[in-house]
């Protein structure tokens, strides 16, 4: 991409990498990693033309939903949380990565963009 002068890198995080959650440490430091990771690649990538971005997704249609804690027992509870009053679908993730790595989002780099419905508002 350097070589280019041109290209998107889009990262995926996770909403737990935007706020800390009770018993979930190794996955939420990892996903605040990859916040930094996102940030210092931004600002060292820039000048060859390179943007990276990241995406935090929150309660998406998954196998991985179900280890959710507490998603189990009542996943009304959950979903009654998010202001949109529902689930994402994976797809909605898609179009946000698709949005990222094209042209469309050209001046954006170091940037976070949050799909949750609402949650961390």
């Amino acid at each position: 991409m350097a070589e280019v002068g041109a290209g998107s890198i889009v990262n995926l995080s996770s909403g737990a990498g935007m706020r800390g959650t009770q018993g979930s440490v190794a996955y939420g430091a990892s996903k605040f990693a990859v916040r930094g990771m996102t940030k210092v690649a931004a600002r060292e990538f820039a000048r060859f033309g390179v943007r990276v971005n990241s995406i935090h997704p929150g309660l998406i249609e998954t196998p991985m939903l179900q280890q959710v804690p507490g998603m189990d027992s009542d996943p009304d509870r959950s979903v009654r949380r998010v202001p949109l009053r529902r689930i994402a679908e994976p797809e909605e993730v898609a179009r946000m990565a698709l949005f990222l790595a094209s042209d469309e989002a050209s001046y954006s780099t170091g940037s976070e963009f949050i799909i949750d419905g609402g949650a961390l508002a």
